[in-house]
């Protein structure tokens, strides 16, 4: 019930469960909730679980990521890579460009071409969900924003954060 019910707090929780014939004390709630790792109401409610988010944003929601792919050549073995954004809701997929070396340069370019406004892929996106690789330099960060397009930058400890691009490239 807390879970689903942000806003409920202790008594309300004991009162829902009066309801249905489970008499138990608001201290017996709190008890139960600390136990699992479920904070207070008024802490809980500020904030938004990942999965929540997900399902409030979905339309508008895109995750980005690099792959690489090594590629013999008359110079030897190259390393190209491919940069790919995905629409969480339809899931499909656009590459948006392959280089040998992605330098400032080319993600600026990446992120105009991304957000143009007659066919740019990200057009109808709020949030572009990222890992926090150094190779999306700070300016393709702020196109991005500029454009209505708010880049996120997964936390450092979490691995589902951008699970929709990752599990794309296990497919590639």
């Amino acid at each position: 019930m807390a879970r689903e019910n942000n806003s409920w707090g202790y008594d309300r929780i004991q009162g829902a469960l009066a309801n249905i014939g489970c008499d138990v004390a608001p201290n017996t709630v709190r008890n139960i909730l600390k136990r699992h790792g479920i904070e207070p109401a008024p802490l809980r409610e500020k904030r938004t679980s990942w999965k929540t988010f997900l399902k409030a944003h979905w339309e508008v929601m895109a995750a980005t990521d690099f792959f690489t792919v090594e590629v013999w050549t008359p110079r030897g073995l190259v390393t190209y890579y491919v940069l790919f954004t995905i629409r969480l809701s339809t899931r499909s997929v656009h590459i948006a460009g392959v280089t040998t070396g992605p330098n400032g340069a080319y993600m600026k370019q990446v992120a105009h071409n991304l957000t143009d406004v007659d066919d740019g892929f990200l057009a109808n996106s709020r949030y572009l969900i990222m890992d926090r690789d150094t190779k999306y330099t700070n300016e393709f960060r702020s196109d991005l924003d500029r454009e209505g397009v708010k880049p996120i930058r997964c936390p450092v400890r979490a691995p589902n954060c951008n699970a929709f691009a990752e599990r794309f490239v296990r497919s590639i």
